[in-house]
């Protein structure tokens, strides 16, 4: 048998320390220390179960590693105790101060005064340098008590301090992944053995299948695969027990693990002013140490690192930055951060300044720049390129000066590219962009790609990549024709006659012609931004909403901005949009006192924006945050400005970023540039073609789609329903080859699903769909690895669908089981246990299904007092079983009389029941005519099980509001919530 201790505990622990679980006899102390990991039992450890320390192994590595400590042993336990107390602090302080707190002793930054005449000097509790010098030991179920008493199926100890925690599940459950163990890890063991988790890494879990890691406190969107060393070729596949290993022994090695602890954990505030501790991306590990590897090395001097929008660069920079301060051989080298738009430098230097980062200076101006390189400072500086305009050649030669060059290809190539250079001739230069380079564009290769490096790039992480790994979204497009026609005719008459009347020369006419017939007048005629400001108000309450995301919308100039702003007012309340533009000296002094945003008010819009409390739904720009700008509740851009290139990418790439039960951002386009899109997006890499779609040619597709997925179950009915059903649809699939086609078919099929969902055009195909999805469901592997919880990967809307049709219970819930007299009179007669074992939980689950009933409450307590009995031993069986055939008569009785009172009470009945009852002199007399206006409109969006589902609920109370409005009785709160509690009994 196959289970989770014997398949992927014993293979966890045989892959780390190559320990076989099985065949362990005797254990005996490891008597060396060693760069790699050993088993060592539970039961072997030397410890209380209330104490995270293995005490014994850390006094003897403070010996080991301090000469102080080792001259007098005694002087390690003030350090224990200095690290007890940190322990303990965990309830006032939270889990991340206090691991911040104990990370500072860990990587050798806190003293005592243990030198001569008690000066302080620096405590060791690991060696970073020889790492042979360490003890490193796994266990398994170890037993912790601090609230409560947990028992993590693997923990990892260097030098007796436990750094890592993993959580293991079954590989042979498809409902169960590895990110049940990792909401384990979250939400069970950290709040309940905080003190386990005070010194952690990073904590992990696997099912056999799967893999994925997360530092303390990380919510599970945010835990990802490591992928270091993973074949490419073999990460779309469907995983097995032998990637993991891959993974997993790269992420756990000892050095790795050390490189983690000592360069890439960093605390940061959120802009909830949370301390949050955030681990790197493998992708932002692999870049940021290639550029280090590369100025260690020392014989090429530049690089380009192409890492999608999205996906992490700055905190990259921060990763390199943070490296390369730390790196001994480098003596203490200066880091130039370089970017060249004002709100880039916002980010990035936020970015820096959030992150907690020693030493990292802002430059206000070019002089102040110019002064800390002339005078040689050793820090991280962040500057922005325009500042080297007037720099002077040779303004520092050292060669430990290393450049960051965000969003390497648009000036940075240029004169200000080249003057910089010529300031800091030895320094080296890495370019870092998050879109793609395009071929033509030789100047960026020339300045920053390497024809050491394979395509140009030191590194390459593709948005392909990124939606695989989870670290961004897909991007979904949809096209909106906007018909503007134009009569010539009477336009020409109509200018005519102005230029007789105003007596214009035709040097003038011809001026004046020309000026108007530019793009901005056709893009900003009052009934064609009317009537897009009208689709955008029921697009956005319709999809983007409902959800809780918000949305931005891009116009043709700041004018528009506030043209837009002024149209939206009339859907939403004033509150709910903002413009963010900049003013002009040359700009109106009534315009610039409205519209003005400057740096500070700009923030605190985008603070306000990315609260999802906030009443500030849209943010209305024309240039400003098309860059720079990270909102993850940004959902969907509308989009009504010509932009091209990299700029285009940049903008539409503003909605990818990561948000709780986020799929995908959305990019409505009501300019026209969908061609553009594509042009932007012909690069190298022919994959980067599939980074928008095209909603209109979905449709097309979708019944070829559906039709390819269900003629993989050609003979089998649909309509049988319970494991039969489902045995029938996997026997059609029965091999590895045939389930991986139908995942295939189905996968594409989903995807085009949740990307037309909510279009009524779906409808006629929901139940196929749903039939499909489920059997998908219970095929799949156990993850897909995107980094979400399992009964999320298939989306909102499918989501909706399948919980709509989940039964949670006994297999009897499944099937179909006919309860009446017949069927009780022959079990009353033939008294076979399994036929009342059938009677039983047919009445149990009828008796839930009407808990609310004071009737059945009563039959289900008769229930109860029978079982009693029949356990105490005092009925026979036969009695127990005569005594529920009673019952279970009773029960059909109770359900005749349920229904009898139903038929009398329609719901157009208990509605107009309800109105009279609560008639007063305001209510319109037309009670008859209001109930038939919510019949009509309720029975329209309803659908079978729309109680138990969040959609169903919001659709039908929207309705109840739209029919009470007509009626101006959408204010009474009461009536309201009356009618409501109405609709969900009858309906």
């Amino acid at each position: 048998m196959f289970n989770e201790s014997n398949t992927v505990e014993a293979f966890v622990i045989k892959q780390l320390s190559g320990v076989e679980l099985s065949k362990i006899s005797v254990l005996r102390e490891p008597t060396s220390y060693g760069a790699s990991w050993q088993y060592i039992a539970p039961q072997d450890l030397r410890r209380d179960v209330s104490k995270v320390l293995l005490e014994d192994r850390l006094i003897d590595a403070l010996q080991r590693l301090n000469p102080a400590i080792a001259e007098n042993p005694g002087l390690a336990e003030e350090v224990i105790y200095k690290l007890r107390t940190i322990l303990l602090s965990v309830g006032q302080i939270g889990l991340v101060r206090a691991n911040q707190a104990f990370q500072k002793w860990m990587c050798g930054d806190e003293s005592m005064p243990f030198g001569e005449n008690n000066q302080h000097i620096p405590i060791n509790l690991i060696d970073f340098d020889n790492i042979e010098n360490n003890d490193f030991v796994v266990t398994n179920q170890l037993r912790v008590y601090a609230l409560e008493t947990k028992i993590p199926d693997i923990v990892l100890f260097i030098n007796g301090i436990p750094v890592v925690v993993g959580e293991l599940k079954t590989p042979i459950r498809p409902s169960i992944s590895w990110l049940d163990g990792a909401h384990e890890i979250v939400d069970v063991y950290e709040n309940t053995v905080p003190q386990l988790f005070v010194p952690n890494i990073l904590n992990f879990a696997t099912e056999g299948k799967s893999f994925g890691y997360g530092g303390i406190r990380t919510p599970l969107q945010f835990w990802g695969p490591w992928r270091m060393d993973l074949n490419k070729d073999r990460i779309s596949k469907f995983f097995w027990i032998g990637d993991v290993a891959t993974e997993m022994n790269d992420l756990l090695k000892p050095n790795r693990l050390l490189d983690i602890l000592k360069n890439f954990s960093l605390f940061s505030t959120n802009n909830k002013k949370q301390l949050v501790k955030i681990l790197p991306r493998f992708q932002q590990y692999e870049g940021a140490n290639k550029i280090v590897e590369r100025v260690l090395d020392g014989q090429v001097k530049k690089g380009l690192i192409w890492h999608f929008q999205g996906s992490g660069k700055s905190f990259l920079m921060v990763y390199a930055a943070q490296k390369l301060r730390n790196t001994a051989a480098l003596k203490s080298p200066t880091v130039l951060i370089l970017v060249d738009r004002t709100d880039l430098d916002t980010q990035i230097s936020g970015t820096f300044n959030a992150a907690d980062i020693a030493n990292v200076v802002t430059t206000e101006n070019i002089s102040e720049l110019q002064y800390l390189l002339e005078r040689d400072t050793r820090k991280i500086i962040v500057s922005m390129i325009h500042k080297f305009r007037d720099a002077k050649p040779d303004m520092n030669i050292r060669e430990n000066i290393i450049v960051l060059v965000d969003e390497a290809h648009r000036t940075q190539e240029g004169d200000l590219g080249r003057q910089m250079r010529a300031a800091l001739p030895n320094a080296f230069l890495f370019g870092l962009t998050g879109t793609p380079v395009n071929r033509a564009d030789k100047n960026t290769f020339w300045a920053f790609g390497s024809e050491t490096d394979n395509g140009g790039y030191l590194s390459r992480y593709t948005f392909q990549d990124s939606i695989r790994d989870g670290a961004t979204l897909p991007l979904h497009f949809e096209p909106r024709l906007v018909d503007v026609h134009l009569n010539q005719e009477l336009l020409d008459e109509a200018f005519e006659a102005l230029k007789s009347a105003s007596e214009l020369t035709d040097e003038d006419a011809d001026l004046l012609n020309k000026k108007s017939a530019r793009m901005e007048s056709f893009l900003k005629a009052p009934e064609r931004v009317g009537k897009i400001v009208a689709d955008i108000a029921k697009h956005f309450k319709e999809k983007v909403e409902p959800h809780g995301f918000k949305a931005m919308i891009v116009t043709p100039d700041r004018y528009a901005c506030v043209q837009y702003k002024e149209e939206l007012d009339k859907y939403f309340p004033e509150g709910a949009s903002k413009v963010v533009i900049s003013t002009t000296a040359n700009d109106k002094k009534e315009f610039k006192d409205k519209w003005a945003v400057d740096k500070s008010q700009q923030e605190k819009v985008v603070e306000e924006f990315n609260k999802p409390e906030s009443p500030l739904k849209f943010i209305i720009v024309t240039a400003k945050l098309l860059t720079g700008f990270d909102a993850p509740i940004l959902q969907t851009l509308y989009l009504d400005k010509s932009i091209k290139d990299v700029t285009l990418l940049q903008a539409i790439c503003r909605t990818n970023r990561l948000y709780p039960n986020k799929y995908f951002g959305r990019i409505v386009d009501y300019f026209g540039i969908f061609d553009d899109a594509a042009k932007a997006l012909q690069f190298d890499d022919k994959t980067m073609q599939s980074i928008v779609t095209n909603l209109n040619e979905l449709k097309d597709k979708f019944p070829k789609l559906i039709n390819n997925a269900l003629a993989h179950f050609d003979g089998v009915d649909h309509s049988l329903e319970g494991f039969e059903g489902l045995e029938a649809a996997q026997n059609a699939i029965r091999t590895d080859e045939l389930k991986d086609a139908f995942a295939n078919d189905f996968k594409l099929l989903m995807n085009v699903w949740e990307s037309l969902s909510p279009d009524r055009i779906l409808d006629p195909y929901q139940a196929d769909y749903r039939w499909l999805s489920q059997i998908y469901a219970s095929v799949k592997p156990a993850s897909d690895h995107t980094g979400k919880l399992l009964w999320l990967t298939l989306g909102a809307e499918t989501t909706r669908l399948i919980h709509e049709n989940i039964t949670v219970g006994d297999v009897h819930d499944l099937e179909e089981f006919v309860l009446d007299a017949d069927v009780i009179d022959s079990i009353f007669n033939s008294t076979d246990s399994k036929d009342a074992k059938k009677i039983e939980q047919i009445l149990v689950h009828r008796f839930k299904k009407h808990s609310g009933d004071p009737k059945f409450r009563k039959l289900s307590e008769r229930l109860e007092d029978l079982r009693a009995k029949a356990e105490q031993g005092l009925i026979t069986s036969i009695e127990f079983v005569k005594e529920l055939c009673k019952l279970a008569k009773d029960t059909l009785q109770a359900e005749k009389d349920y229904e009898a009172e139903l038929l009398q009470k329609t719901p157009q009945a208990a509605l107009t029941e309800l109105f009279v009852e609560l008639k007063t002199d305001e209510t319109p007399a037309v009670v008859e005519r209001i109930v038939k206006d919510i019949d009509d409109i309720v029975r329209v969006v309803r659908f079978p099980g729309w109680q138990t589902t969040a959609a169903g609920e919001r659709e039908i109370q929207k309705s109840l509001r739209k029919a009470l409005l007509k009626y101006q009785l959408h204010k009474n709160e009461m009536l309201f919530q009356r009618a409501y509690e109405y609709i969900k009994e009858y309906y």
